[in-house]
This record gives C-alpha cells, structure tokens and sequence, in this order.
C-alpha cells in the first residue's frame, strides 16, 4: 500500500536512496534533509517494509518535481515505481500544480507515464537548488522530462 512517509521511515528511506545514490543514480540525502521535507515523500509499505519511495517537492506556484523514486531491486518490476509516481501525480492535480517534472537516468519509465523530455536549461529552480550540489554539475547526463496536469 501506498501512504504518506512518518517519522520511522526515515532511516529506511536514506537507506534505499543512498543505495541507489552509492551507484550513482540518485543524488544522496542526509538524514537531516529526509527530516525536513518528510512531507514531500510516498512510501510503498509492504507488510510494514518500505520497499519504495518518492516524493513530490513543491518548487513554485505551478511546478514540482518527482525525485527521489527507489524501489528495492528486489521488488523492481512488479509496478511498485509506477504506482508510486501516479500516487504523486494525484498529489500534484489536487494541490492544483499543473507542471510536474523530474530528472533521471531512466526516461522510458517516464515516458511511458506521459511524460514528455525538455532541456534542464527551462528547469533554473532545480539546476540552482539541487543540481549545484551534485559531483556531476556542470556535466549532469540525467534526462529531464515534464508532464503537463489539468488541474
């Protein structure tokens, strides 16, 4: 089932993001960010076991971004990321966001969601907020990819 991230799932979120992070495909997150937009973050729970996770982070008035989407290799395959970002996606359209986008190394995933690929240069809130931050900035080979809401 699908739920809203609490406190106790902190730790296994930083753990399979950082999972997927020590590989080089998710930008890492301490514990003290997981803390503060807690808020932002969907878990899969399976039989009380975070088994994915994404979250939906609120950039303006009108866009958001889906990122932080890790699903346990071991459960890949089974809709579990899917699921997730659609959880989003609805979250976006009742917050009245229309312009959800999202950077990563899988664009046929997105794709497949109706997600369309854009240049990161019309993303300024991401490439200045988070992406400054990353080891690969300049040089980021993540695909960017929006999807427009009727809200």
């Amino acid at each position: 089932m699908i739920r809203k991230a609490r406190i106790r799932d902190v730790k296994p979120i930083q753990s399979l993001i950082n999972y997927y992070a020590q590989k080089g495909e998710l930008l890492a997150r301490s514990l003290n960010e997981i803390y503060e937009d807690l808020r932002d973050f969907s878990v899969y729970d399976l039989e009380e076991e975070v088994v994915g996770v994404c979250a939906l982070h609120i950039n303006w008035e009108d866009l958001a971004e889906i990122r932080a989407l890790a699903v346990k290799e071991e459960c890949n395959g089974q809709g579990y990321g899917t699921q997730l970002v659609k959880k989003c996606l609805e979250e976006a359209q009742q917050l009245g966001i229309n312009r959800v986008y999202t950077l990563t190394y899988r664009p046929g995933f997105f794709e497949r969601l109706g997600f369309q690929r854009i240049d990161k240069i019309q993303l300024p809130q991401k490439v200045w907020g988070d992406c400054i931050r990353c080891f690969k900035f300049p040089e980021c080979d993540e695909i960017a990819l929006i999807s427009q809401l009727t809200t």
